[in-house]
């Protein structure tokens, strides 16, 4: 008995090493889009430099970009897309009903959002944190001398309890005054209701481009809190989470690599293993998530890599023109990091 179940075990163990994607190729999420004929993207009601219409509502920004190189990851297409924008209040709901396939909208990853609320994070798109923003001429220099200031800010995000926390831990008071809109919570201090205006600091340079005098605000120096921005799914379908993580992840090594967009045509060709498995020269990379061997071609040929879709859309090549500082690659002192493919 001791070697008949000994002999099934071992059949057993074979089985699943011959086979190992074979319990999890299946993707709902991937079938639904592809059946559809294009993605269906979940961003912001509008921020410079992340998702933003214009007047005949083309929808630009970096996190619109991450959603078009899903597309042309699945489809060679990055128009194969629908943007749907959603307030902070609306789009947890918006997302855990099917909405979008994914919300890719400047969202923090916190534990309660990637545990308790039904949803799985698929990376750090951009490395943020909160700040304030003020007038010149009241001469205030720092957030530490915010005490008995009004700060505006958004409601349904984490700047609530960032302020409480920040207040609290240096013995200040403060009155909170919130809007569901962020364009609401900036018209507001613009109008002088408020004393400071807070948000992500990356949200602070698209804010001042919207004020009527921008050059009386002045971005204060402290960041009070950690937000790491990236987009998210719906949890219990693990290979449409895979395929967005590592849309980012392939921008992100094609710029390690100096696959651009300009020359990606030319990789296909190079000789390093690691730019061959990238590429889809070498290895079954994209067949393993049900999409194309040339996946991350395709990604980069219409998009570029993250190097690339961050200067055109929040650094130098911008209106807000960021420093990169952390969000530069690990291997330039910052944290972008990805996975290598192998």
């Amino acid at each position: 008995m001791r070697f008949v179940l000994s002999v099934f075990l071992g059949a057993l163990a074979l089985a699943v090493v011959a086979s190992p994607a074979s319990a999890q190729s299946g993707s709902a999420t991937l079938d639904a889009v592809k059946a559809r004929g294009y993605l269906m993207c979940g961003v912001s009601d509008g921020l410079a430099g992340f998702s933003n219409p214009d007047a005949q509502g083309n929808w630009s920004g970096l996190d619109v970009d991450f959603c078009r190189a899903i597309a042309a990851a699945i489809f060679d297409d990055p128009n194969a897309v629908r943007f749907t924008p959603s307030t902070a209040k609306e789009r947890f709901t918006a997302l855990q009903s099917g909405e979008f396939d994914l919300l890719s909208r400047n969202t923090t990853w916190t534990m309660q959002r990637d545990i308790a609320l039904g949803f799985t994070f698929a990376g750090i798109i951009y490395y943020d944190g909160q700040g304030f923003i003020v007038r010149g001429a009241e001469g205030t220099t720092s957030a530490l001398q915010l005490n008995g200031a009004t700060v505006c800010t958004q409601s349904g995000t984490t700047t609530e309890l960032n302020i409480a926390d920040y207040f609290t831990a240096n013995n200040m008071t403060y009155e909170l005054l919130t809007f569901e809109k962020e364009a609401e919570a900036l018209q507001a201090y613009d109008e002088g209701r408020c004393d400071a205006y807070t948000t992500d600091q990356s949200g602070l340079y698209a804010a001042r481009l919207e004020m009527r005098n921008a050059d009386e605000h002045i971005i204060l120096p402290e960041i009070i809190s950690k937000e790491p921005l990236g987009p998210l799914v719906r949890q219990g379908d693990d290979r449409w989470a895979d395929i967005v993580r590592w849309v980012l992840f392939a921008q992100i090594n094609a710029e390690e690599l100096g696959v651009t967009s300009a020359n990606v045509g030319e990789m296909t060709g190079s000789s390093n293993p690691e730019i061959r498995r990238l590429l889809g020269v070498e290895g079954e990379f994209g067949a393993s998530m049900g999409l194309t061997n040339d996946w991350a071609v395709r990604i980069i040929r219409h998009m570029g890599n993250y190097g690339e879709m961050f200067e055109r859309n929040v650094g130098e090549g911008s209106i807000l023109k960021i420093a990169r500082g952390i969000n530069a690659l690990w291997s330039k002192g910052g944290l972008q990091y990805a996975p290598p493919v192998r």
